[in-house]
């Protein structure tokens, strides 16, 4: 009787006290509230904390911040996709949230609901990839990187620069890393690939970019890859990639030397590491109304175009022209190899077409000489008497001028291209745009 006492009393006494909510949840979801998360959100990215996905510490305020701008039903969603995502390879998991909550945007925008995450790589084979070449992963919403650098072992020297980035495109959208790098890995060290991801799809966007540690070893990788069937009827594209660096200038006080401009365009922009610019053939003390700015990188030179175009900054009080430059890319070695025309450039007015005849003639029998402006082309019958002739006459004085030699880069088709394209779709300004498309043809 008195166990039944009080077993019943036991009971009613359970019944009655609150329960300790405290103990289901961690120490940092009072912290989620306090930051005016709401109740249910402040639950459900507490309970992501407990899984072990990712800590209170990887999100940092811009997050938390941008997840309290959504209302109630949109934050859950969020919280359950990035809850969904496979973060193993992801290093910034605030980012990648962030990058979360800007796709559900998008998504929202365009009428859609919020896709389920949709199928991604073979996990275990993307942890045998690592394990068998010692590379790491880090991905975001928008795309995948694998390396970046490599491992000391395959190489430790600085990162490479031009030449050594190929462009990979027609990549079935399912195809990742574990079936990429085998195959591009056969052509040279790899120093990064970056697969672009699209987040509304959860699949790649097509294409990626592959940053080889030598520039014979992406050369290589274009010889193997480009029009490889990666898949049954699917055939890659492969070429090498010139990330541009460099804008065209117009608008310029003819007065303005060098050295002025790169410390008047050095003050409103960032990373500016060269001016090119080019004098009038018969005054050397004025220019010609234009340059290129050369930036360190493509991101540089990027930010630089936006805020010079935006009409908030001004050089010399007046507003400037501005356009992108066509990249510089590196020719074919083995067509290089056979150019037999030399680019003579730095010519002074008085020097004919007849003058460098008869001095480039002393060398080899001449084809052609056509000279414009202060430059000129010099057409040699023979390669070995072609780079006889820059050799000996490289830094030599011709009419009083000391001029400069290289081997003509054969014209590029795609860029004729875009010069064709860009004449029809300008009038104004376009005598300043021809020449940048003419003098960065690879003949400069």
């Amino acid at each position: 009787m008195a166990a039944e006492v009080n077993g019943s009393s036991g009971l009613l006494k359970e019944e009655e006290e609150p329960m300790d909510v405290t103990a289901t949840h961690s120490e940092n979801y009072q912290t989620l509230l306090d930051a005016g998360l709401p109740q249910k959100v402040a639950e459900s990215l507490d309970n992501i904390f407990q899984t072990g996905l990712v800590a209170y510490v990887d999100l940092d305020e811009r997050a938390l911040d941008a997840l309290r701008e959504f209302n109630e039903e949109g934050a859950m969603s969020v919280l359950q996709q990035f809850k969904e995502s496979d973060l193993s390879h992801v290093q910034n998991k605030s980012a990648f949230l962030c990058g979360v909550m800007k796709t559900y945007r998008q998504r929202e925008k365009q009428g859609n609901k919020v896709q389920e995450s949709t199928k991604g790589p073979d996990e275990a084979k993307i942890k045998d990839l690592l394990e068998r070449t010692g590379y790491t992963l880090d991905v975001t919403t928008g795309q995948r990187k694998y390396g970046g650098p490599p491992p000391e072992e395959v190489f430790s020297g600085p990162q490479p620069g031009i030449g050594t980035e190929v462009f990979v495109g027609k990549i079935p959208r399912d195809l990742y890393e574990d079936e990429l790098v085998p195959l591009f890995e056969k052509a040279g060290s790899i120093w990064d690939l970056r697969l672009m991801m699209d987040p509304l799809t959860g699949q790649n966007r097509g294409y990626a970019f592959i940053t080889f540690c030598s520039k014979e070893a992406a050369q290589e990788a274009v010889k193997l890859c480009d029009n490889y069937e990666i898949r049954s009827g699917k055939y890659l594209g492969v070429c090498i990639s010139v990330a541009n660096n460099r804008l065209f200038v117009g608008s310029i006080p003819k007065n303005k030397t060098r050295e002025s401009i790169l410390e008047d365009f050095g003050k409103v922009t960032e990373g500016l590491q060269e001016v090119i610019l080019y004098t009038q053939p018969d005054d050397k003390r004025k220019n010609r109304g234009f340059c290129f700015l050369e930036y360190e990188d493509h991101k540089s030179a990027a930010q630089a175009r936006r805020r010079l175009m935006s009409g908030k900054v001004k050089v010399w009080g007046n507003p400037v022209t501005v356009e992108w430059a066509d990249p510089v890319a590196e020719p074919d070695p083995e067509v290089m190899a056979k150019v037999k025309v030399l680019f003579v450039r730095k010519l002074a007015t008085p020097v004919t077409e007849e003058l460098l005849e008869n001095t480039f003639s002393q060398f080899g029998k001449l084809e052609r000489v056509k000279k414009l402006k202060d430059y000129a082309f010099v057409h040699f019958e023979e390669r070995d008497a072609a780079v006889k002739a820059m050799q000996e006459m490289n830094g030599k004085e011709l009419g009083g001028e000391q001029i400069e030699i290289v081997l003509a880069k054969p014209p590029d088709k795609k860029r004729k291209e875009r010069q064709a394209a860009r004449q029809t779709s300008r009038s104004s300004g376009s005598a300043f745009l021809q020449f940048n498309l003419r003098t960065h043809s690879g003949l400069f």
